[in-house]
Formats: structure tokens, C-alpha cells, sequence
């Protein structure tokens, strides 16, 4: 069987080359200066304010949000902060005053959203991190910081990225939060490696 002149050029023409490692790097790097630009000190001071105003901060996030922010709260009991993360079960019961931090870059994630919810009935203070200031998240949580990026539900809003849905999100909550641990490194221990590391876990 001969296949026609212009399906024989398609056929046996070199496929598009596949992006490689660095340019990958160089359009998350491009992507994620971007959103990064969009970030202000007042809402790093705004989530400060909150963490250290409670007595005890809780955190609630699920799937690649979750791991962030255990990363974030792991941070803070470095830095002397009372922390738990919802779900585990030595988690205590929530008090008025309390903080509660929620991740959802769609704001709509099921748990986290409940989980506010009953944060609110009890009088904790709620603080949102989502893309979506419209999401029932965002609108529900005392404080809300908007960090965004790309999201599950690829709402029209959000910006333009060749990354998979929630990427471009998540590694923006990553650098902000570590941005906010450098701040209160430096003012709560003036970047004291030993006073940090005394209370990092030698069951390891």
C-alpha cells in the first residue's frame, strides 16, 4: 500500500523535539517570577500577624497543598510555635482564639472548607491561602491572602501556564511561605542555627 505524497511527508518526518530539563526550568522559572512579582509585604506581615497573635495555629490542607503547608507548620515548631496539622490524631481540640490556616488553590476543596467552617462556629480565627477570592474559602475565612496561580478548576482568570493544573499555585504558596519562615527566622532568633536547630526532631 502506498500512502499518499503528503501523509508519506507526515508519516516519516522527524517528530517535534521534546522540551528538555533546562528549558523546562527556564519556563517554570519564567512562569513562577511572574506570579512571585504579584506578592506584597503586607501580606506576609498579615499571616506574621495572625501566627503570632495565637496561642496554638492548626493548619488543614489536602493532596500536594497539604505537604506545603506540613512543611510551613514543621518550620514554625522550629521557630517555637505551638502547630498542628487537622486530621492527625494527636490533634487537640480547637479553642476560641486559635488559629486555623486553610490551603486551597481552588478554594471549593472539600475538607479544608468544612474544617473552616466548624473553625468559625467555635471562634478560632480563620486565614484563607487560595487563587480564588471569590471560592467559598475566600469568602468564608476572617483573613484571606490571595496568592495566584493556577488552579484544578482552570477558571478564565487565571494566568496562562504550559505547567499542569495547580502547579503554578502551589509553587507559589511554597516560596511565599518559605519566604515568611526567612522573616521570622531572622526577627524571632536573628538566624540563630542552634537556638533553630534545638528544636528540630533527633528521631530521625
Amino acid at each position: 500500500m502506498r500512502l499518499p505524497i503528503g501523509l508519506r511527508e507526515a508519516f516519516f518526518s522527524e517528530s517535534p523535539q521534546a522540551m528538555t530539563l533546562t528549558e523546562a526550568l527556564d519556563l517554570m522559572r519564567g512562569e513562577l517570577e511572574g506570579i512571585l512579582s504579584r506578592l506584597t509585604p503586607e501580606m506576609a506581615e498579615i499571616l506574621i500577624k495572625e501566627v503570632e497573635a495565637a496561642p496554638r495555629v492548626f493548619g488543614c490542607a489536602t493532596g500536594r497543598s497539604g505537604f506545603i503547608l506540613r512543611g510551613f507548620l514543621m518550620r514554625l515548631m522550629h521557630l517555637g510555635f505551638n502547630v498542628y496539622m487537622v486530621g492527625e490524631t494527636i490533634t487537640p481540640r480547637l479553642q476560641p482564639r486559635d488559629l486555623l490556616i486553610s490551603m486551597s488553590g481552588s478554594g471549593e476543596t472539600a475538607q479544608p472548607r468544612e474544617i473552616q467552617r466548624r473553625a468559625n462556629e467555635v471562634g478560632a480565627r480563620t486565614l484563607a491561602l487560595t487563587a480564588c477570592p471569590d471560592s467559598t474559602i475566600g469568602r468564608e475565612a476572617q483573613v484571606a491572602i490571595f496568592i495566584p496561580g493556577t488552579t484544578k478548576l482552570a477558571l478564565a482568570h487565571e494566568p496562562n501556564s504550559l505547567q499542569c493544573p495547580g502547579s503554578l499555585f502551589e509553587q507559589a504558596g511554597f516560596f511565599f511561605l518559605e519566604a515568611v519562615v526567612l522573616l521570622l527566622y531572622q526577627r524571632r532568633t536573628g538566624h540563630d542555627r542552634v537556638e533553630m536547630l534545638s528544636r528540630h526532631t533527633d528521631l530521625e
